[in-house]
């Protein structure tokens, strides 16, 4: 993971009315192993949580990352200017702390370390920020001393966001900004995303629950055979797990090929002319991934198989009575239950 510039401020800000202080650096970080690591620590942990995706808006406030952000990509990135591109990446990020400052200020009851680097790997550039908080602790010096030390929280960042900047110059995603919104409450989430500059463009969690119905549907309409169908729902279920594991989205595209290797469009194809509404790129959803499953049982000559988010809707079971309860009855079933009454 190629780290081209990363930058560390601090931003504190104490109790009683005071305002918070910034403290900035001066260059960038050199580098090293250590930062290498922790940033991988950082995005390890960033694509375990829950969050939103979107893309700047055009009409961003002028202090926001959306605003301040095309000084810094302008400034070019040939190694003759390397120099210069190390001045414009100090300049954001000053920018960007002053303004995070304010948000801190009427937001967050501490402050804490703003860690801003633009990272290559393979073809594909992002920048990742994280605000982090300090943990008072204790180690060990080289003269085996005990010394008190103040590791930085990576595992909870009080704030964080990754903008993939290869998607946001192609300008064809409206997903390419990925921010945290599991802590703070729905207040915090919208100031941070204000300070962004991001209008939401995709829900994650609706988006996964749609495709995961799609899928349902397009199963009962092939009349799979219970280990087929099951075979075909690991298979989503790995690479969408896979893909939320490195925080990218998963393409319909390469999930049809899955689904079926010898009709590889046929998945893809079954979605949009049934129109369900899903963009070619969706940010996967790890709890909704980790509650669908397939429930399945045999007995008496009767084979039941469903997917777990049709029970309590479409299918009920009630245990008191030992029995299932199904509301929505497969056509092709229906078709044939009329014929035999009649």
């Amino acid at each position: 993971m190629p780290i081209l510039h990363c930058i560390v401020h601090r931003i504190d800000k104490a109790d009683g009315e005071q305002p918070a202080a910034l403290t900035t650096a001066d260059t960038p970080q050199a580098p090293s192993p250590q930062l290498d690591d922790l940033l991988a620590e950082l995005t390890t942990r960033f694509n375990a949580k829950r969050k939103g995706w979107g893309y700047f808006r055009e009409d961003a406030a002028g202090r926001s990352l959306a605003a301040l952000l095309p000084a810094y990509l302008d400034s070019g990135e040939a190694e003759a200017r390397a120099e210069a591109q190390a001045e414009a990446f100090t300049t954001l990020s000053r920018q960007a702390a002053e303004s995070l400052r304010e948000l801190v200020d009427a937001q967050l009851p501490t402050g804490g370390y703003l860690l801003m680097a633009h990272v290559r790997q393979g073809e594909t550039e992002h920048l990742t920020l994280a605000l982090l908080h300090a943990r008072a602790g204790f180690g060990v010096d080289s003269r085996l001393a005990v010394v008190p030390v103040d590791p930085l929280n990576v595992s909870q960042p009080a704030l964080a966001a990754r903008i993939d900047l290869t998607q946001m110059r192609a300008g064809q995603s409206r997903q390419y900004v990925a921010f945290s919104r599991d802590r703070g409450g729905q207040a915090l989430a919208e100031a941070f995303r204000d300070w962004l500059g991001c209008e939401e463009g995709a829900d994650a969690p609706g988006e996964t629950r749609t495709l995961l119905k799609a899928f349902s549907d397009y199963v009962e309409s092939e009349a799979l055979p219970d280990e087929a169908a099951r075979e075909k729902t690991d298979a989503l279920l790995d690479y969408a797990s896979d893909q939320a594991g490195r925080g990218e989205p998963l393409t319909l595209d390469a999930l049809s090929e899955l689904v079926d290797d010898q009709q590889p469009r046929a998945f893809y194809d079954y979605i949009r002319n049934q129109d369900y509404g899903l963009a070619p790129e969706i940010p996967p959803d790890k709890r909704t991934l980790q509650q669908f499953k397939r429930f399945t049982g045999r007995a008496g000559g009767v084979s039941i198989s469903f997917d777990s988010h049709l029970l309590g809707n479409s299918i009920e079971y009630d245990a008191e009575r030992d029995r299932l309860i199904i509301k929505q009855v497969p056509d092709a079933l229906k078709t044939q239950l009329r014929e035999r009454r009649s």
